[in-house]
């Protein structure tokens, strides 16, 4: 489904992602995974068109997407979740989620769209009209995932998803991953939860100063020696 191929990305003169290559296949959980800083979300955001790649290549289901903008990105249903959610504050729960439907495909299918997120979220049905900003961390979150999914992403990218988040809200937050992924959609996780990561994947690549280390199962890597000591404290 996702392939990318030796990308190279600076923040002007510096370096910050070395030739890192991934595949997600359709229907997996895909998890990359390493320190604060190694460069994760720049290639997630290289990905989804929101920093230029300097060399290398991205294709989504077929399709080369270098460098596309981000808008030509999320109508050929590749969506990321930003690192902090990133609502609109001021404006209302059921607000953010049309402001999901923003793509041609959506738009046409915005009220079972709906259906499906408030299925998937209850409390986001019970408060529409409540303004983003008044939700907890979790509300936050969930509704950071519901407004992406109005998109109907074929591939959702998260970022940090369980970020600032009490330990309760970050095991329900790993629960509604997996239901997604349940339902059809595939899933690029970023996260600093090494071992709640590699848990929930099914694959897994470890960025190490913005060149990948390691990659295989994730049941192989929680096993992994090095992986043990430097992330799960083993």
């Amino acid at each position: 489904m996702l392939k990318v191929e030796k990308i190279n990305v600076f923040y002007g003169d510096v370096q910050a992602v070395f030739d890192v290559s991934l595949e997600v296949k359709e229907g997996e959980i895909v998890a990359l995974v390493g320190a604060n800083a190694a460069g994760k979300s720049t290639t997630l955001n290289a990905i989804s068109g929101l920093l230029p790649i300097q060399s290398g290549k991205v294709t989504f289901l077929g399709e080369e997407i270098t460098n596309l903008p981000p808008h030509k990105i999320v109508e050929r249903q590749l969506v990321q979740i930003p690192e902090g959610r990133r609502l609109f504050s001021h404006l209302t729960v059921l607000e953010n989620l049309e402001l999901g439907a923003y793509t041609p495909i959506a738009r046409k299918n915005v009220k079972e769209n709906l259906e499906k997120v408030f299925e998937l979220f209850p409390i986001l049905n019970e408060r529409q009209s409540q303004l983003a900003h008044s939700f907890s961390g979790g509300q936050q979150q969930m509704l950071a995932i519901g407004r992406a999914l109005m998109s109907m992403p074929k591939l959702l990218i998260l970022d940090e998803p369980s970020l600032g988040l009490a330990p309760k809200i970050v095991m329900q937050v790993f629960d509604i991953v997996s239901k997604i992924r349940e339902q059809g959609t595939t899933v690029l996780l970023v996260e600093q939860n090494v071992k709640q990561s590699l848990q929930l994947a099914d694959r897994a690549y470890v960025l190490e100063n913005g060149r990948l280390v390691m990659e295989g199962s994730a049941a192989e890597l929680i096993d992994n020696p090095h992986l043990k000591k430097a992330y799960l404290g083993i």
